[in-house]
């Protein structure tokens, strides 16, 4: 498997060699520099550890945690069983994924807040006449007598969106190494300028 951390940068569209008109997104790879190696031996599985985005202002209990050499990162993500050789203190850009035909994208989704179930969920409401009284409420969630409670995980009003989500097989339209970009087919969770993760697809 091979992986980056990536931003996103929004949705734009593209004309492929028969013409069709496609939806792409745009995210731009961030230079990923490589922390650390995990082995079997000594950690009992393979891994890279990568990280992006230079924090300045990091304690030296948190600046105890890179190799010399290494200035601290923001952000940091483990991949497991990574395909390409590296060495800590490495560079690894757009030019990981050239060649590659189909990747999986996991991000953040979109925050909703507080959302009712004709929101959350599709529910159909009630009727919209005039004196119903009952136009987007869920309906009846309780039980009778017996069992005499309402169940776990029926579908309720609460906070919508901000979870992680992952998008399996998307196509790679095209990789510019030159200014760090991929272009994926589709849409990718997340706003604009978020924090992605681009890795080889699973399934293809």
């Amino acid at each position: 498997m091979l992986g980056l951390m990536a931003r996103k940068i929004g949705m734009t569209q593209v004309f492929d060699e028969t013409g069709n008109l496609l939806p792409v997104t745009v995210v731009r790879i961030e230079q990923n520099t490589v922390i650390a190696q995990k082995t079997e031996e000594k950690d009992g599985y393979k891994a890279v550890l990568l990280g992006i985005d230079e924090y300045k202002r990091a304690s030296k209990p948190y600046k105890g945690q890179f190799p010399e050499g290494i200035s601290p990162k923001r952000t940091i993500r483990e991949f497991r069983d990574f395909e390409k050789e590296v060495n800590p203190g490495d560079k690894l850009g757009a030019e990981v994924f050239e060649g590659i035909r189909y990747v999986d994208v996991i991000g953040v989704s979109k925050g909703k807040g507080f959302q009712g179930v004709v929101k959350r969920f599709g529910f159909g409401g009630g009727r919209a006449s005039h004196g119903s009284k009952f136009h987007r409420e869920p309906g009846s969630t309780g039980q009778n007598t017996y069992p005499h409670k309402t169940f776990k995980n029926r579908k309720m009003p609460a906070r919508t969106g901000r979870e992680q989500v992952t998008v399996l097989s998307l196509r790679v339209l095209k990789v510019d190494t030159e200014k760090q970009l991929v272009f994926i087919r589709g849409s990718v969770p997340g706003n604009n300028k978020g924090l992605v993760v681009v890795r080889t697809a699973v399934k293809k």
